[in-house]
């Protein structure tokens, strides 16, 4: 008969075999106590990091978008707050850690809101009271029916 010393609450065998790597999407699902009870919430993201491998003190860090917000949270990969890891998708990835990410969904917001700001109506017609002036996608699109006619007919003769 062996003696086994528990050190956590926790399966580390299990949460070893995952083998969470950098570029997955995970649902990690937490346990939170509020007012003597607990409850759990899922918190589901891409992973960014992995840290210290699968050692004691080893974290991920998981990156979701949330109301239009970026929000990263480190989990401990054998906390016994987590109740439970889901590896929803694996994708391959090309490096060890993606702090890119952060940087490239910023880009590609400023972009969006680049485009929205030409595609809308300026304020100072509004303050002068005049109507508001028609979007640019409207004025490109009538400017490239003409050049589609113009190739028709030289096809024509």
């Amino acid at each position: 008969m062996e003696n086994v010393i528990k050190v956590s609450g926790v399966d580390m065998e299990a949460r070893k075999a995952l083998g969470i790597r950098a570029g997955d999407t995970v649902r990690v699902w937490q346990k939170i106590e509020e007012k003597g009870k607990t409850r759990l919430q899922a918190f589901e993201g891409l992973v960014l990091a992995v840290k210290h491998g699968s050692e004691a003190g080893g974290t991920f860090t998981v990156r979701r978008v949330a109301s239009g917000v970026g929000v990263e949270k480190i989990f401990p990969i054998y906390a016994p707050m987590i109740d439970k890891i889901e590896i929803i998708k694996r994708a391959t990835v090309r490096r060890a850690k993606l702090y890119y990410i952060r940087d490239k969904v910023s880009r590609e917001a400023r972009r969006l809101l680049r485009r929205t700001r030409m595609m809308g109506t300026s304020t100072t017609d509004h303050e002068k009271g005049e109507e508001p002036t028609a979007p640019v996608e409207s004025a490109v699109e009538v400017e490239a029916e003409p050049a589609v006619t113009e190739v028709a007919t030289e096809q024509a003769e």
